[in-house]
């Protein structure tokens, strides 16, 4: 039997790819907020360019590989990708709709949601730190809710924090397709390649805005910088200290708390600064026992 590596080995270039990640993830924040404040673009169609670009890019990328596209698990992969899907035009939504601190931090609740699925799905029986992660984290949302709520509405703070859900429980599904021996890649491709026909659908129902040479620039940095992101990220957890990536990976609700300070005027108050700060070390608990 093999052994996993301990999550304290690795190269401290890790690191630097996870804060690099954490940049492209929050510049994607940015893009996403300024093409619907600037052109009314609504959060479905942001969602297709973005995983749209997605699907262009790993497909011909595996196509040009010899990757195989066949899998023996087509409905754990539908399942998971309409999750997934579902779970990124809610945080679409709520980038739009919510500061972008607020909306990056109820995403980033996915690792709180995931060890509540782990138990509520899998029976798992979690350690006394997960526990405690829980309930600081659930704390943080308590703190983060109030306040968007004031500022944005119901429906904004709802879909936002059940994004975060949704994606908790799409990581899960990720563990057990990567359990049944599906490649990393063809789980993602999948993922966006259904993740963009859903978004399409809604679109067509919602409305499309026609793409402009003003606002090419913007859709492109959109799928360009998610793009990267995720690759940065996934080797950066390749190569690196399991534990301080993961920490790291939350230096993106920091950027965002600054970049919506600076770009679109957003100041959080007190109780969501203190919202925002348990939400972090609840994820940084959660995942040091995943």
């Amino acid at each position: 039997m093999t052994k996993s590596p301990s999550p304290h080995t690795g190269s401290y270039l890790g690191s630097l790819w996870m804060i690099a990640a954490a940049v492209c993830f929050t510049m994607m924040g940015v893009l996403v907020k300024m093409s619907a404040q600037k052109f009314a673009m609504h959060g479905y169609e942001l969602s297709f360019w973005r995983m749209g670009f997605a699907t262009l890019v790993l497909g011909l990328h595996a196509g040009l590989t010899g990757g195989n596209f066949h899998t023996k698990y087509p409905k754990a992969h539908f399942y998971r990708s309409m999750v997934g899907g579902i779970s990124v035009l809610m945080f679409f939504y709520g980038i739009s709709h919510l500061p972008l601190a607020t909306a990056i931090s109820f995403n980033y609740t996915s690792a709180i949601f995931l060890a509540v699925w782990s138990v509520i799905i899998l029976g798992q029986r979690p350690h006394p730190l997960t526990w405690f992660a829980l309930v600081i984290g659930f704390g943080g949302i308590v703190l983060l809710l109030k306040p968007a709520i004031m500022s944005s509405g119901i429906t904004p703070a709802i879909i936002g924090i059940s994004s975060g859900a949704m994606a908790g429980y799409a990581y899960l599904q990720v563990r057990e397709l990567s359990l049944l021996g599906e490649p990393s890649w063809r789980i993602v491709f999948y993922f966006a390649l259904v993740a963009t026909v859903l978004s399409a659908i809604a679109t067509t129902i919602q409305g499309w805005t026609i793409i402009t040479w003003e606002i090419l620039p913007f859709v492109l940095g959109i799928g360009i910088t998610a793009l990267a992101a995720q690759l940065m990220m996934t080797h950066a957890y390749k190569v690196g200290r399991k534990f301080m990536v993961a920490s790291l990976s939350y230096c993106t609700v920091l950027l965002s708390t600054l970049y919506g300070f600076v770009v679109f005027d957003e100041v959080l108050d007190i109780l969501s600064l203190i919202g925002i700060g348990l939400i972090i070390c609840s994820g940084i608990l959660a995942g040091m026992r995943g």
